[in-house]
């Protein structure tokens, strides 16, 4: 699919064997392959050129999905497209690597122009300029952008008052620590960006090396929380697979924190009028209702509304459905079942609140809000100090 104009040349989708050099060390890593020892020159030198919007590549035999990265110097040159590269492990692979990548695309022949190079929120500069390969060499981090993205790098643990390193490790174990990657930065100030001023760090309560965990302002209960990324990530289908897996590192260790207190936990996704990943989990007492029973509940208040909340198969990755920049809602019940809703239109923000505070789940209608639910920063504060000393022997972040 090649679209060429005396001003602009591209193409949609680049299918190479090999992986091109230097693809892995910008924006995120693939934490498997050394792009430098097995990448070809030449095939980043066919991407430069090319500039596909999707490069698919599969030699290495490991998923891999890098931020998207832009194909001109701002301010510099015309804005052009960006650039998804896409690694695939191979077909049966033993650990279930992802071999399979779904998605739609408009061929850009067909696209508006200013449509086609708008930019991703957390593009990276292009990873094939040699400037940028001389930059990586010499490591030339400002101080800085050092210090705002690892501002937020705290032991939560009062009696140790030690600051921890973005590892999740202590700073005192190496004395030569590893300098932090730069993160996904929002286009404006973000509510949920670790290092941005405007989060509320009171309510943090977990800190790990690429999300946190906070309590949720307004929550259902007490123990509401999010699980949501340090770095700018609009969805869980924009995580890289490092963020993914802390992600769910993160769920498992929550279900079984709140399954020793004798309950269950949903987790549920609005990417609609968001701006920053929000995973909601929300615990549900075991005596209150079967599993059964909130599912029927979703899907009953769905058909109600007309919205079309479809069952997906319980291994399926969401970003198998949906692509990147596409709205949609997402529950997963404590049986590993999910609920999927690609949203075309309009969609009722609070939807997810109200099923669960429905009379059908806690009985709680009147705080399907959560602005109707908030409490002073003092109460806050003290719930957030009772969850850590709860959750701290589950914890995986404190772990040495």
């Amino acid at each position: 699919m090649l679209w060429s104009t005396s001003q602009f040349k591209g193409v949609d989708i680049l299918l190479t064997s090999p992986w091109p050099k230097y693809v892995g060390n910008f924006g995120n890593s693939s934490g498997e392959v050394d792009t430098k020892k097995c990448g070809s020159a030449l095939i980043s030198s066919l991407a430069t050129g090319l500039k596909p919007r999707y490069h698919f590549a599969a030699l290495e035999k490991t998923y891999y999905e890098r931020l998207p990265y832009r194909n001109h110097i701002i301010l510099q040159e015309r804005a052009q497209h960006a650039t998804r590269f896409i690694a695939l492990a191979n077909v049966g692979n033993p650990e279930k690597k992802k071999y399979l990548y779904a998605f739609s695309i408009v061929p850009m022949k067909l696209m508006d122009v200013a449509e086609l190079v708008k930019q991703p929120p957390d593009v990276t500069e292009n990873p094939y300029r040699k400037s940028v390969k001389e930059a990586s060499i010499g490591e030339q981090i400002p101080a800085p952008e050092e210090d705002s993205a690892c501002q937020f790098f705290f032991d939560l643990n009062e009696k140790q008052g030690r600051k921890r390193s973005s590892t999740g490790r202590d700073s005192k174990s190496s004395p030569h620590p590893k300098q932090p990657r730069k993160l996904p930065q929002p286009p404006g100030p973000c509510w949920f960006c670790l290092a941005s001023p405007e989060v509320e760090k009171h309510l943090v309560v977990s800190i790990g090396t690429h999300c946190y965990l906070a309590l949720a302002k307004g929550g259902l209960s007490d123990d509401h929380v999010l699980i949501l990324p340090i770095g700018h990530y609009q969805s869980v289908v924009e995580l890289s697979a490092e963020v993914v897996e802390e992600v769910e590192q993160y769920k498992a260790t929550l279900r079984r924190f709140f399954k020793s207190q004798g309950k269950r936990c949903i987790l549920f996704e609005r990417n609609y009028k968001s701006h920053h990943l929000q995973l909601q989990v929300i615990p549900l007492p075991l005596s209150r209702c079967a599993t059964d029973d909130i599912k029927d509940a979703f899907i009953t208040q769905a058909q109600e509304q007309q919205i079309e909340l479809l069952e997906i198969p319980e291994h399926s990755d969401i970003k198998q459905i949906a692509q990147p920049g596409a709205a949609y809602f997402y529950v997963e019940l404590d049986t590993g079942e999910k609920l999927f809703h690609r949203i075309k239109k309009n969609f009722p923000l609070q939807f997810g609140r109200e099923v669960l505070a429905s009379e059908a789940i806690l009985n709680i209608p009147d705080k399907s809000d959560w602005r109707q639910c908030q409490i002073s920063k003092e109460e806050e504060e003290t719930l957030a100090r009772r969850f850590r000393k709860d959750f701290e022997p589950f914890d995986f972040t404190l772990d040495d």
